[in-house]
């Protein structure tokens, strides 16, 4: 029986490495995706482990009603002033600050006082984009946090590696999902948690009146996730069925909802010969591949369009800023696109990978080879295939690995 504390190091690692660095602390990340966890019990445990006295921990959950009058500002300002009970340092844990009139006014006020140091969890990225940084001018420090991977999904399962694997290719890796224990359990939460709570409020936030657009949008991602899209072509698909009573910039305006909520990401395609971004169209990938499931009610899993973006996924989490490449070539006389699945790039780090259900077969393997031996340039380039295979190199020193040695060895992209 696997415990059921679900250790997530990485992110604690960066909580402890920017303790009172002066700045406020923003967690961020889709809802539901173990933030308000992060924060309590993982570093509040942390603190109290480290000497910290409970009195010193001022924790404040804004998505609990019994919290609801501070909601308001100076209310909430106030109450922490309150807390300080002598001249040591306190550390304020607040969930879904974003809720709060004015926060980001309140946030500067807590960094005036010398003996805060202060975390907060948000739930929309527009907050984050907008107001904190035009606000905070530097004083805001961000800590992404994403659903489980699929290593910390299996540090928490109780099974073989092959079911976890079939569950989390299936279900995701939202924390919660570990505690249903069948799959018309976990279907269900899925389902409820994007209607209930993702849909619910995004069209809340927004003031939304076109659900009906929001939905068939909604599915119209989760049915293409990695092929290239743009507004501009979603808006054709809707006037070629007969929808004409929505404008571009409506579907302009959702896409970014859901990107603000942390339900999508958007890859631009990076031409890699001309090293210039392309821009128009896009790939869009979900924030946790069952939730995309469950939005098609676990019909159309094709594993390859699956492993894709769990693997974008991955990268992300390893900290990676992710492109779809473009690798343009001459072919007779005339010239032509190939595509790299993902350009990673990490300071002065670049890796090239595709993502491949195999390359068995001759054709199969020119088609994922044939873009990576035209960089020309000598980064490392990765092949990600589903079979659990012993990893190897091909004639020009391309690796080829399986997507769980990948996801499970977080030194994989330099093996």
């Amino acid at each position: 029986m696997k415990s059921d504390l679900i250790e997530r190091n990485d992110y604690l690692s960066k909580l402890i490495l920017k303790r009172e660095n002066g700045l406020i602390k923003i967690i961020t990340g889709i809802r539901r995706c173990g933030k308000s966890y992060l924060l309590d019990p993982i570093f509040k445990n942390y603190l109290l482990n480290d000497g910290v006295d409970e009195k010193h921990i001022i924790k404040l959950d804004l998505d609990n009603i019994k919290n609801e009058k501070y909601l308001n500002p100076h209310e909430l300002y106030d109450y922490v002033e309150s807390k300080i009970v002598d001249g040591k340092m306190h550390y304020v844990l607040i969930d879904e600050i974003q809720k709060v009139q004015n926060f980001e006014a309140v946030l500067n006020g807590f960094l005036h006082i010398r003996n805060l140091d202060v975390y907060v969890t948000g739930s929309n990225s527009r907050f984050l984009s907008s107001d904190i940084i035009t606000d905070f001018r530097g004083r805001g420090d961000e800590i992404r946090v994403f659903p489980l991977s699929f290593f910390e999904f299996l540090s928490a399962y109780d099974g073989t590696q092959e079911q976890a694997w079939n569950d989390y290719i299936t279900y995701g890796g939202m924390p919660l999902i570990l505690k249903q224990k069948k799959d018309e359990q976990k279907s269900k939460y899925l389902t409820n948690l994007f209607e209930l709570t993702y849909k619910k409020d995004i069209i809340e936030r927004n003031h939304i009146t076109r659900g009906d657009v929001l939905d068939s949008l909604i599915n119209m991602f989760a049915s293409s996730v990695g092929s290239l899209t743009n507004p501009q072509k979603i808006y054709n698909t809707y006037v070629s069925n007969g929808i004409k009573d929505i404008s571009k910039g409506t579907i302009m305006s959702y896409i970014d909802y859901l990107l603000d909520s942390f339900i999508l990401e958007k890859a631009e395609r990076y031409d890699v010969k001309g090293k210039r971004y392309i821009s128009t169209p896009q790939k869009y990938y979900f924030a946790d591949i069952g939730l995309r499931n469950a939005r098609l009610n676990f019909r159309q899993q094709e594993e390859n369009h699956l492993m894709e973006n769990i693997i974008y996924n991955e990268l992300l989490m390893r900290g990676y800023n992710v492109d779809v490449g473009v690798v343009e070539i001459r072919d007779g006389d005339s010239k032509k696109q190939l595509e790299v699945d993902f350009v990673c790039n990490l300071g002065n780090k670049r890796y090239y990978i595709q993502s491949a259900l195999n390359i068995d077969e001759p054709e199969k393997a020119l088609q994922e080879i044939r873009p990576l031996n035209n960089i020309g340039d000598s980064f490392k380039k990765i092949i990600v295939v589903r079979d659990n295979i012993k990893l190897w190199r091909n004639d020009s020193g391309i690796l080829i690995i399986g997507i769980q040695e990948f996801l499970l060895n977080k030194n994989s992209l330099d093996l």
